[in-house]
């Protein structure tokens, strides 16, 4: 698996990662390579599903993991954004969804693996709003 710091003041998203590798892949938890770059246009339709699952689930929120091999949950790393910032993808994706919601949070972590950090970006999707079907009744 991957070890971190315990004192790190991301140790709760380190964890939270060990979980969702612990317990594979389900419709509200995506991986992705994502080696250099991954379409923008992806991103939104997996910001969408993830968002809706969520809703379905009555969850709080989904996660879209980059750095983490789809097929078997290694931790490869990731390069996506590494110079030109994730901050701004907040409000591109802002602009292209309903409500103009985005991410919770992006958190971006070294797990070490075989002794060497990895950079793994998770980005924290919020539920889709659930429609009000009050007015049917």
């Amino acid at each position: 698996m991957f070890t971190f710091d315990k004192k790190d003041k991301n140790a709760d998203i380190y964890l939270t990662l060990e979980n969702l590798i612990k317990n594979w892949e389900n419709e509200v938890v995506e991986f992705k390579e994502a080696n250099n770059d991954y379409d923008k246009e992806k991103i939104g339709r997996y910001f969408s599903a993830i968002s809706n699952e969520a809703n379905l689930k009555s969850l709080q929120f989904g996660w879209f993991v980059f750095g983490v091999r789809n097929k078997d949950k290694q931790i490869v790393g990731t390069n996506y954004r590494n110079t030109k910032g994730l901050d701004t993808l907040k409000q591109e994706i802002s602009t292209n969804t309903t409500g103009s919601i985005s991410f919770i949070e992006i958190y971006e972590i070294y797990p070490i693996v075989d002794g060497e950090k990895r950079r793994v970006i998770m980005f924290q999707i919020p539920a889709a709003a659930s429609s009000n079907s009050d007015w049917l009744e």
